[in-house]
């Protein structure tokens, strides 16, 4: 069972290149952030072409979140419960698997602008309230996976020049405070779980040639609960993609998930 995740920054712009990469990587679950466009403008009926169904919530011009899969997504959460927000940037669903129904959220996490902005102040408590939330879920679905843009770069491995970011939106400490807290649930960065080749990120700038020069954080996650985590196989980010005329700045993160390995 394949789980994947990317940030598409516009699936208007990037179809084409989500139904390639779905065609050359068939998923159980690809998770999108930032579709940038609103529900009635889903293209249900490519995917439905392409093999796979799709539960989404859009946003016009801005966030946006989907899970595609070739069956049917059940018990769809659109958003976090009890947190007021008028951004779309959570949907989660149920798919069945050999081991039972698997929880699957697609995620994408505020960006917080600038280290003590509104909008950093409003990403923590958006982590907060995930916190809270996926707490909650757990209990009901111990079989759980959330991908995601996450924008926060763990630790200093993740990031390409960690002197030059320190202290920056996106590795500051209260984020990856917020970002650890989601670990003590007992979820685990499931691609921290394998030998990775040195400086492996998943999101690029589109600006000074930083794909070019390999200067990117590791920003985008799939993190598992202690019941899928035995089950992981690997986790590897696609960099192909981002190598595309007029690609998305972020690489498909893949989890592979074998139920056979722990009959």
């Amino acid at each position: 069972m394949k789980l994947a995740t990317w940030n598409v920054n516009s699936l208007k712009v990037r179809l084409p290149q989500v139904l390639d990469w779905l065609q050359a990587n068939p998923v159980q679950a690809l998770c999108l952030q930032e579709l940038k466009l609103a529900d009635d403008q889903f293209p249900l009926e490519a995917f439905s072409e392409a093999g796979y169904t799709a539960q989404w919530a859009g946003q016009k011009t801005y966030n946006g979140v989907a899970i595609i899969a070739p069956e049917e997504c059940l018990d769809v959460q659109r958003n976090i419960p009890d947190f007021d927000d008028h951004q779309q940037r959570i949907i989660a669903s149920t798919l069945n698997s050999p081991i039972g129904d698997i929880r699957i959220i697609s995620a994408y996490c505020p960006n917080g602008q600038s280290v003590g902005s509104e909008k950093y102040e409003y990403k923590l408590r958006w982590f907060q309230a995930l916190r809270a939330w996926l707490s909650a879920e757990l209990e009901r679905y111990p079989r759980l996976a959330i991908l995601g843009d996450y924008n926060v770069a763990p630790t200093d491995e993740d990031v390409h020049d960690p002197a030059k970011w320190a202290g920056e939106v996106l590795v500051s400490e209260p984020e990856r405070q917020a970002f650890n807290a989601l670990l003590d649930l007992g979820l685990t960065d499931a691609f921290r779980e394998f030998p990775q080749e040195e400086k492996t990120f998943t999101w690029w700038d589109y600006r000074r040639y930083a794909f070019r020069r390999n200067a990117g954080l590791r920003i985008d996650h799939v993190l598992l609960s202690e019941a899928l985590r035995p089950y992981c196989v690997s986790c590897r980010v696609d960099k192909t993609p981002r190598a595309n005329e007029q690609p998305s700045d972020h690489a498909p993160v893949t989890a592979t998930l074998d139920f056979s390995a722990r009959a």
